[in-house]
C-alpha cells in the first residue's frame, strides 16, 4: 500500500469565521484531521459544511482565523501561492461539475494540464487518465461527452477527476446527491476504495447518514473488489468520525457510536431520518 499523506495534520482550522453578506457562514470553527484519516460531515443545508471545503482549498478566505493544509498556513496566502496546495488536493463538487463542451479525456486530464504545480506532459496526462479512468471503471468514455452519461457515470467521471493526479487530500461535496441507492453504494465504494489503496485523508460532506456509515465500518478488499466490514483481525489505518454542523457551528464531532447515542434533537433527527 502506498503511503500518500505528507507528515503532520491535512487540515487544521483555527477559530475560523466567515460571513456572506453579514450573514454568519461558519462561526468560530475550530478542527484537526490528522493525516489518513476520514471525516463525514453532516448538518442541514446550509449548516456551513460545503465552506468548509471551500475554505480549505482556498477558495474562500476566513474573515477570522486560521486555516492550514498539511501544516501550511493558507489564510493569507495570495493566489499564486496557492497552486502547490491545490495540487495536493482533490475535489469532488456537487454534481460533478464537469465542463459540457470538453470530452470525458479532457475533463479528468484538466487538473494534470491547468495545475500549474504539476508538471505533466500531454502524452503522460493521458496515460494517467486512463488510469484514474480505469480506477472508476469507465475506461471506454474517453471520446465521450458529459451528455452521453448516466447521472452516475458522470459522478464516477467526478471521482476520477477528483483523484487524477493522485492527492493526500480528497474532499467530496455530496456525492451521491440525486442518485438511486445503488448508484449511490457504487461512489461509496469508489471513495473507499481510493481512501484505502491510495490512504488519503478524506472529507465526506453528505446528506444520507448511511454513506458515513459504510465508510466508517467498511475497508476494501481489493481481492474480491468490494466493501468488507471492518472485523478483527482487520485495523483501519486512520479513524472516521462524524462533525455535525448547525447555523454555522461546529456541535459535534466524534465516533458513530457517540453521534448515535447523543441527546441532541438536531443531531438525534438527523440521523434517524437520513438513511
Amino acid at each position: 500500500m502506498k503511503e500518500n499523506n505528507p507528515p503532520g495534520p491535512a487540515l487544521k482550522f483555527d477559530h475560523v469565521s466567515v460571513a456572506f453578506d453579514d450573514k454568519p457562514a461558519l462561526k468560530d470553527v475550530s478542527f484537526e484531521v490528522p493525516a489518513g484519516d476520514t471525516r463525514i460531515l453532516l448538518g442541514a443545508a446550509g449548516s456551513g459544511k460545503t465552506t468548509v471545503l471551500k475554505l480549505a482549498l482556498g477558495l474562500l478566505k476566513p474573515d477570522s482565523g486560521r486555516v492550514f493544509v498539511f501544516g501550511r498556513n493558507i489564510t493569507e496566502m495570495q493566489e499564486d501561492q496557492l497552486f502547490e496546495v491545490r495540487s495536493k488536493i482533490g475535489m469532488l463538487f456537487q454534481e460533478s461539475a464537469l465542463f459540457d463542451s470538453m470530452t470525458i479525456e479532457d475533463n479528468v486530464a484538466y487538473p494534470l494540464l491547468n495545475q500549474r504545480a504539476i508538471q505533466c506532459s500531454p502524452e503522460e496526462a493521458l496515460l494517467r487518465v486512463k488510469d484514474a479512468l480505469r480506477f472508476v471503471e469507465l475506461e471506454g468514455t474517453l471520446e465521450k461527452f458529459p451528455s452521453e452519461l448516466s447521472g452516475g457515470m458522470r459522478r464516477r467521471v467526478g471521482v476520477a477527476r477528483a483523484v487524477v493526479t493522485d492527492p493526500p487530500l480528497v474532499l467530496f461535496d455530496s456525492p451521491t446527491a440525486g442518485l438511486d441507492p445503488v448508484t449511490a453504494n457504487t461512489i461509496v465504494k469508489l471513495i473507499v476504495k481510493q481512501r484505502d489503496v491510495k490512504r488519503t485523508t478524506t472529507l465526506l460532506v453528505t446528506h444520507r447518514y448511511k454513506n458515513g456509515v459504510l465508510l466508517a465500518n467498511y475497508h476494501y478488499e481489493p481481492e474480491g473488489d468490494s466493501l468488507d466490514p471492518n472485523r478483527p483481525p482487520y485495523q483501519p489505518p486512520g479513524k472516521t468520525e462524524f462533525m455535525g454542523f448547525k447555523e454555522g457551528k461546529l456541535i459535534f464531532v466524534g465516533a458513530q457510536p457517540e453521534l448515535e447515542a447523543t441527546k441532541d434533537p438536531y443531531l438525534s433527527k438527523f440521523v434517524k431520518h437520513n438513511g
